[in-house]
């Protein structure tokens, strides 16, 4: 993408955060639709908001009344592609791996879903670090940080790698697992080189980390890592030239990005639109941001759930297909 092409709203973003106003964005996976909230604007547009240091959302105390026994009678059933289906997107993944036009891709899926909760229930009663209800299209829980900035430091953590917690050993197993050590490392590899772009003093302060996501069908492990650095004078108060330059996130892309894109969009057959894009909350001072994921589209009368992960040479189709299958959850409990 030339420098053209950006959306004007990211030179907005830059505006209002160089005048320290607060305000809400978000950003899809291709970086063609970026939205822009004021604090007045938030309610106002159907946006309910519940990160780890601002909650915007309506007090609906019916729904909250009701939160236990609905948490008790949640029903949740899925509908994944088959196999075989899933298939033909892997192994258009893996002839690229193989010819090394990249060396990790994270792929896709979109599964049909159904559940007695609306998105606003769903909102209301999942526990996770970001959750946000766009209007009455999509519903997401995000356990992952995309950057935070506090003064002039930036920080990212990109989370790569899962595993059934119920398994014995899973969280060494996991940290050990050849395959998922390399796609770890390459994320980590490929945030710091992004991060070197707005920042001075790249460092890895805190490497495979293993967080417990709690859920109501499966407990999952989840790695992840912290890279931190000071920010370049030219992008200090600058949130839309710090994004334009970061995303897509590395974490649901890959790596090299400009043809690891060109795979994904060429695998995957659907729009991910939101899914795996970003957004966040500037409070005037500092900024925290997630990555997307976790996420339930409505389609009509239908949902749907947007998961995958990444792939490398390593990968086994038997064991990304289940994956892609575990995180179709919801963490309510």
């Amino acid at each position: 993408m030339n420098q053209k092409d950006f959306h004007p709203n990211f030179s907005r973003m830059d505006e209002l955060s160089q005048q320290k106003v607060p305000f809400f964005f978000m950003v899809d996976f291709l970086m063609q639709n970026v939205e822009i909230y004021l604090e007045n604007e938030i309610l106002k547009s159907g946006l309910l908001i519940d990160f780890q240091n601002v909650k915007i959302s309506s007090n609906n105390d019916a729904i909250n009344l009701k939160g236990s026994e609905k948490s008790q009678n949640f029903e949740w059933n899925f509908f994944p592609e088959t196999k075989e289906n899933y298939q033909k997107g892997f192994e258009n993944v893996q002839k690229h791996l193989k010819l090394g036009n990249s060396y990790l891709v994270n792929y896709t899926r979109k599964t049909k879903i159904e559940t007695n909760l609306c998105l606003e229930e769903i909102f209301n009663l999942s526990k996770a670090k970001y959750k946000v209800k766009y209007k009455d299209d999509f519903v997401f829980f995000s356990p992952e940080t995309f950057v935070e900035i506090i003064g002039n430091q930036i920080y990212t953590h990109p989370m790569k790698g899962t595993i059934d917690a119920s398994k014995e050993n899973a969280a060494e197993l996991l940290k050990n697992d050849m395959k998922e050590k390399a796609e770890h490392y390459t994320v980590v590899d490929l945030l710091r080189n992004d991060l070197s772009m707005v920042a001075d003093d790249v460092k890895v302060e805190e490497f495979q980390r293993i967080d417990f996501i709690k859920t109501q069908q499966k407990n999952l492990y989840a790695m992840s890592s912290e890279i931190s650095g000071k920010l370049k004078p030219e992008f200090e108060g600058k949130i839309g030239s710090i994004m334009k330059t970061l995303l897509p996130a590395g974490s649901i892309l890959g790596a090299p990005k400009p043809k690891t894109l060109e795979i994904i969009l060429e695998s995957e057959n659907y729009e991910r639109g939101f899914y795996t894009g970003v957004c966040g909350y500037f409070d005037g001072k500092n900024l925290d941001s997630c990555v997307m994921i976790r996420f339930i589209e409505r389609d009509g009368e239908n949902f749907y759930f947007k998961s995958g992960g990444g792939i490398t040479h390593l990968s086994k189709l038997a064991d990304e297909y289940q994956e892609m299958k575990n995180k179709i959850y919801v963490p309510i409990h």
